[in-house]
């Protein structure tokens, strides 16, 4: 099952089998983090399912206010909690994603979405 929103452009997220999956590509900037959250939580309210993967792997590392604004946004969710892992290609996202998602269930993997998937569906 695929559904996907309309995304800005390098921007993709839709639901693959029982995960939200959301593949930022290029430099993301704040109006992108803002279009990525809504519809991440749009189709999350939509379809019901909490796990969501980040595959960040043609992401371009921003900067590190971006990272904060994820922290700002993840503050309005009220109590809608997601699972998330972040597949990140290397150290210097795998630090921002660190800043960006350090609350909650969330989790960052080198390069290996298949551990990702797994870490995500091991809990319900």
């Amino acid at each position: 099952m695929m559904e996907a929103l309309s995304p800005p452009s390098g921007l993709t997220v839709e639901v693959v089998e029982d995960v939200l999956l959301v593949v930022p590509q290029g430099l993301m900037t704040e109006e992108a983090l803002r279009q990525c959250q809504e519809q991440v939580l749009a189709l999350a309210r939509q379809t019901g399912l909490r796990r969501a993967l980040y595959d960040a792997r043609h992401m371009v590392a921003p900067e590190a206010h971006i990272a904060l604004m994820q922290q700002q946004l993840d503050g309005e969710l009220g109590d809608m909690r997601l699972r998330r892992a972040i597949v990140v290609p290397g150290t210097r996202i795998a630090y921002l994603a660190r800043i960006a998602f350090f609350e909650g269930e969330d989790r960052v993997f080198y390069d290996d979405v298949e551990a990702a998937l797994a870490w995500l569906r091991s809990e319900s």
